[in-house]
């Protein structure tokens, strides 16, 4: 798949400090910044679901475009969800208010993965075009700016789908999974292989269409001691990124993963750092890996005093990496003003 504009110019900063090269600004984008606290987001997907509104075109490429409109970020992110290759692979998904993605027939016997195996992704033309219509408009660079705005895909790492998948939806402690994980390590392991083959087959065609980066997204991995997810875990997250080594810079990112960092970090070009491990700490335990993270979203609801300080620390403490993407230690909290994104943005690319 070819852009329909192709981007001319520098490398983006983004992409640079992904390889290891450190910009005179720093890149910064934020999690979730497609939507939740946009007004303007709740106004095109007013009347539309979660999952509708991802496989419309129009819709997708709108959402995803709203933030670098407004905040100046650094890349877009893909509108989308990590349900929804599951739910191009014909898998019965639908998220439901207040609770989060629930799957109609939970996957807990060997049995049952091996009628799920048996999908795959269907059409998936919304997607290609959604993204064409992203990228025409991300490679005109913007009147006065030096380069011109990356597109970052994502999908959600095998334990995550997984989890969903068994649990039925959102758990706290996912025991399903993880029983079904020492229970049966067969269906485990073809479970897995098939949520790793599906994430690298959405992460592929996301590059095919235009993404510049990706990243893989793993809620759940931190429920995870260490030798469970190195063992059982690991190894089909390194085979999901994989899928576009050496053609995009990928990012692993998961939740409450301090103690995960050196397995997370095998296989993949960068690091998310969620806001519970400071970055300098990272840094020494991962020589030669560019970072990214790690402001505390609590302190967008807290006030400029004591978000500015924060982000200032989390600067600093990110020059210990050979390179660093800000962005925040998870998503934006949909109660954010928006506007204090857009002043963190300018305090972000001060020299």
């Amino acid at each position: 798949m070819i852009r329909a504009v192709t981007p001319t110019g520098p490398t983006p900063p983004l992409l640079r400090a992904l390889t290891g090269d450190r910009p005179q600004t720093h890149p910064v984008w934020f999690m979730r910044q497609a939507g939740r606290s946009l007004p303007e987001y709740r106004e095109v997907r007013r009347g539309t679901g979660m999952l509708e509104s991802c496989l419309i075109p129009e819709l997708a490429a709108e959402i995803t475009l709203q933030p670098v409109r407004r905040h100046r970020v650094d890349a877009a992110i893909f509108f989308s969800d990590i349900m929804i290759p599951l739910k191009l692979a014909g898998v019965d998904v639908d998220i439901v208010a207040g609770v989060g993605p629930v799957i109609a027939e939970p996957v807990r016997t060997a049995s049952d993965v091996d009628r799920l195996v048996a999908h795959r992704l269907g059409d998936t033309a919304m997607i290609t075009e959604a993204i064409r219509l992203i990228t025409t408009e991300l490679a005109t660079t913007p009147s006065g700016e030096a380069a011109w705005t990356p597109l970052i895909g994502f999908a959600g790492a095998p334990f995550t789908l997984a989890a969903y998948l068994v649990e039925g939806r959102p758990s706290r402690d996912h025991l399903a999974a993880r029983s079904l994980m020492v229970a049966d390590p067969a269906a485990w392991e073809k479970l897995m292989a098939w949520c790793a083959d599906l994430s690298g087959a959405f992460l592929t065609l996301q590059v095919d269409a235009g993404a510049s980066a990706v990243q893989l997204f793993d809620s759940w991995a931190g429920s995870l001691p260490l030798a469970d997810y190195a063992a059982r875990v690991a190894p089909w997250s390194r085979r999901a990124l994989a899928s576009v080594e050496g053609r995009v810079p990928r990012l692993h990112f998961g939740t409450g993963t301090g103690h995960l960092l050196e397995e997370m970090a095998k296989g993949t070009d960068a690091l998310g750092i969620d806001y519970r491990t400071p970055l300098d700490e990272a840094a020494a335990r991962l020589p030669g890996m560019p970072l990214q993270g790690n402001i505390d979203p609590a302190r967008l609801l807290a006030g400029w005093d004591a978000l500015e300080s924060h982000a200032r620390e989390v600067l600093d403490r990110g020059r210990a990496a050979p390179a660093h993407v800000v962005n925040l230690g998870h998503g934006v909290p949909p109660e954010t003003d928006p506007a204090i994104l857009t002043r963190l943005v300018e305090l972000i690319h001060q020299p």
